[in-house]
This record gives C-alpha cells, sequence and structure tokens, in this order.
C-alpha cells in the first residue's frame, strides 16, 4: 500500500447550492473509496448529517467505507483526527461546509493542522447557476469565496439557458481567472476529480497501468463528461517548465495525479502529484516503492486539447537527465508536502 496521508476536501456554498445533494453523489458513486465525512452544521438539528447518512448503514460505520459525523468548527481537528485512525482506513475526508461558514478559516484551520496524517487538499466552491445573481446580491463575500476556491462546481444547469450560463462563466472568470469550473446538475461530477481510493491486497509499486486501471473504472459512469490523457516518460523533467504547465494548465484541465521524477537525485528529486482544480500538491512519502525512475501522469478534464497537453507535458521533458536544476527545484519545495 502506498504511505500517503489523507486529502481534506473543504466543499462550500452558499444554502441552497447543492452541496448536500453532492456529497451524496460521490457516497453512492465511491467506487470502492471508503470516505470520512464531516458535515459542519449550525444549529440544534444536524439536517444536513441526517440527509447524508442515508447513504451509510448508521452515523458511525466503517464497515461499508463511510463515517458521517456532524460537528461544530470548534470540534473539527479533533474530528479529523479520529476519521484519520490508521484501524478506519479512510481514503479521503469530505467536510461539507456550512452554507454560513467561512472557507478562508476552515482552510486555515486544515493549514494550521498539526496531525501528521491528513493534508489539505483543496476547496470546492459550489455556485447554483439559477440563482447566482440573487445569491451574490445577498452575500457579496461570495466573490471572496470564489477567489479562494481550487475548483468551482456550477450546480444547477438543468435550470438555466445557455445564454446565462455562457455570461455566468463570464463572471466567475473575471472573478476568479483561471479557476477551473465544472458544469453539471444534480451534483453529478466524477468522484475522480476529487480522489481515488488507495490500492488494497497490493503488494509492492503503484504502476502506471494502476492508475489507469483506476480510470477506466469509473469511466463507463462518467465517459460522456470527461476526456482524460495518459502521460509517461522514462526521462527526468524539468521542474521550471514543469510548474509552469501545472501552474498556467490548459483550460478545463480539473484533476492530475500520478509521480514525478526530476533527476538523479534520488528521494529528493522525486514525487507524488495530486491536483484538485488549482490546488497543487506534491508529497515525497507518496512515492511508491519499488516504482523504477520515471514520470506518470494522468490528467482528467473536459473539452481539453488532448494533442496539445501531451506536447506541453514532452515540452517538459529535461535536457540532460543527469543533471538536476536546483534553483528549478526551488520553485516545487513551495507545494511539498513532507
Amino acid at each position: 500500500m502506498v504511505d500517503r496521508r489523507i486529502p481534506v476536501i473543504l466543499v462550500a456554498g452558499f444554502l441552497g447550492s447543492g452541496k448536500t445533494t453532492l456529497l451524496n453523489h460521490l457516497l453512492a458513486n465511491r467506487q470502492g473509496a471508503r470516505i470520512g465525512v464531516v458535515v459542519n452544521d449550525f444549529g440544534s438539528i444536524a439536517v444536513d448529517a441526517m440527509a447524508v447518512s442515508g447513504q451509510v448503514d448508521t452515523m458511525m460505520s466503517f464497515g461499508n467505507g463511510c463515517l458521517c459525523c456532524a460537528v461544530d468548527a470548534s470540534g473539527l481537528d479533533a474530528m479529523l483526527a479520529k476519521l484519520s485512525e490508521a484501524e478506519a482506513g479512510i481514503d479521503v475526508i469530505v467536510i461539507e461546509a456550512s452554507g454560513l461558514a467561512e472557507p478562508r478559516d476552515l482552510i486555515r484551520l486544515m493549514i494550521a493542522s498539526e496531525n501528521p496524517v491528513i493534508a489539505y487538499g483543496g476547496l470546492v466552491e459550489l455556485v447554483d447557476a439559477a440563482e447566482f445573481e440573487s445569491t451574490r446580491k445577498r452575500h457579496p463575500e461570495l466573490d471572496e469565496h470564489l477567489g479562494f476556491a481550487d475548483l468551482v462546481v456550477l450546480n444547477k444547469t438543468d435550470r438555466a439557458d445557455e445564454e446565462t450560463l455562457a455570461k455566468l462563466r463570464g463572471t466567475i472568470d473575471e472573478i476568479a481567472p483561471g479557476t477551473p469550473v465544472i458544469a453539471t446538475s444534480h451534483g453529478r461530477i466524477d468522484p475522480t476529480l476529487f480522489f481515488d481510493a488507495r490500492p488494497r491486497e497490493r503488494a509492492g509499486q503503484m504502476s502506471f497501468d494502476d492508475l489507469r486501471e483506476e480510470e477506466h473504472d469509473h469511466e463507463h459512469h462518467f465517459h460522456t463528461a470527461y476526456d482524460s490523457v495518459a502521460f509517461t516518460t522514462e526521462r527526468p523533467l524539468d521542474p521550471r517548465r514543469l510548474m509552469d504547465f501545472l501552474e498556467q494548465r490548459p483550460g478545463g484541465l480539473y484533476r492530475i495525479k500520478g509521480f514525478l521524477d526530476f533527476g538523479p537525485n534520488g528521494a529528493r528529486s522525486r514525487f507524488g502529484l495530486h491536483t484538485v482544480g488549482s490546488f497543487i500538491q506534491l508529497d515525497r512519502s507518496a512515492w511508491p516503492s519499488g516504482l523504477p525512475r520515471r514520470s506518470e501522469l494522468v490528467l482528467i478534464g473536459s473539452g481539453i486539447d488532448t494533442e496539445a497537453v501531451t506536447a506541453r507535458l514532452e515540452a517538459c521533458v529535461a535536457d540532460d537527465p543527469e543533471v538536476v536544476d536546483e534553483r528549478g527545484m526551488l520553485r516545487v519545495l513551495r507545494f511539498i508536502q513532507d
């Protein structure tokens, strides 16, 4: 099994945006992943928690891969510690924030956590396509929330016409330029855009074929909505060029996962890569034991030019495989999760 930290993904959005619907969809289509869920309800009746618990046998069950609990912000870190215990076998923790929650504060809590087993996995902001303008008038802070988002889910698109959706996309791009936007209805998005199940009953390395296998496991559910690109190279990557690609990625590219090799410096130059939207995380501990020196990536998006993406990745291959660009590696260090 690959030894890696458990990503904690924040799902935010104002009341009625469809957070609980999206979460229930993830739980119903988790494809073997074990999901820990924290419903950040405020008030004496945890309505959202009860809605989510309908996906599990009991509120505190590990047996079917889920654990669902309702807590307030003050108890969040303690709950994360419980969810991340080894015996729980959780692959990912999803926090459904209250419609009144402040994403910035939740992000700070995640980043400041001293729990060595978890890692902040990005903020997903839900937007109601039909009620965007009215929500923005009631909550001007929506613009700030979109600015913090790593991925925007434009939900309830079935309730808006094409002209409205095009205008809305333009507005979101003005508020949060470069942030990927997924359009959907009823919260139906591919779970692999958020997370993957860790390999179980598998010893040794996690190969490129394993990554492709995980991708194809979900393809029959979502093949009409998303495109994918597979890339592998035996030569090291140039850190400057690769970081340019990750920080200025093509439009429509939502998720990148895999392994990166930047050269001959052993473990210092090898990383697992996880992105959700604009969020980037590199983790040395995620490099599988026994994996030969090579870079292996799976890229998932919608409407992407697969040939252009492949060409850009090929241009990231280092000119000299025996030389590490130490100064270029400084850009990589910004995203390392040790």
